[in-house]
């Protein structure tokens, strides 16, 4: 009976051993994010991070993926936005929080490094921005995008196609403690490199 009780208990032991050795699998960790990963998606909540000038790292988000709620962002530039503040009416204002990519900055600034460089821009020397606009509803999704200023050289046509391509992963601007439409403005950088 006793050799029984040392092999349920082996077991059980050897169960909470792999139950744990499973969850480490599903952690993930990176200078830039952490969080616990399920089936291939992020589930619970993540914590984003950025790195400073001096290379300190920093929290800048922490979002619940299995509830798609914000817990906390670190405030940015308190700029004013292009705001429907009731249907059909737009107004420029400040809002409580603003429009957040879900991951931060360093999660946008890894879609936008994906940019392509125009040849035909390359070969014209074409440097500069182009900034594109976007709407962002209260649900989170981006649409309408347009060039508000380009360079030409297929440099915008490039721009707006990478914008057009970034994930569906908004967090929507809030004003008076409501979710709220703004229009949100992105630069895309074109520099040729020194030889």
């Amino acid at each position: 009976m006793k050799q029984l009780y040392s092999l349920v208990a082996l077991c059980a032991l050897l169960l909470l051993l792999c139950t744990g050795a499973s969850a480490q699998q599903r952690i993930r960790k990176s200078e830039l994010e952490s969080g616990e990963m399920e089936k291939g998606r992020k589930v619970g909540v993540w914590e984003y991070f950025s790195l400073t000038r001096d290379g300190r790292q920093v929290l800048v988000q922490r979002y619940d993926h299995t509830a798609g709620k914000l817990l906390f962002y670190r405030p940015i530039e308190d700029i004013p936005y292009e705001t429907e503040v009731s249907p059909g009416q737009w107004t420029r204002t400040r809002v409580q929080q603003p429009p957040l990519f879900v991951g931060g900055e360093a999660a946008l600034a890894a879609y936008m490094a994906k940019l392509n460089y125009p040849m035909q821009a390359q070969n014209r020397n074409i440097q500069g921005k182009v900034l594109v606009s976007f709407a962002i509803d209260t649900l989170g999704r981006a649409s309408g995008h347009k060039v508000l200023m380009g360079i030409g050289g297929g440099c915008d046509e490039e721009a707006l196609r990478l914008c057009r391509t970034i994930p569906p992963q908004w967090i929507p601007a809030r004003l008076a403690g409501r979710a709220v439409p703004v229009v949100y403005e992105l630069p895309f950088t074109f520099r040729l490199q020194q030889r």
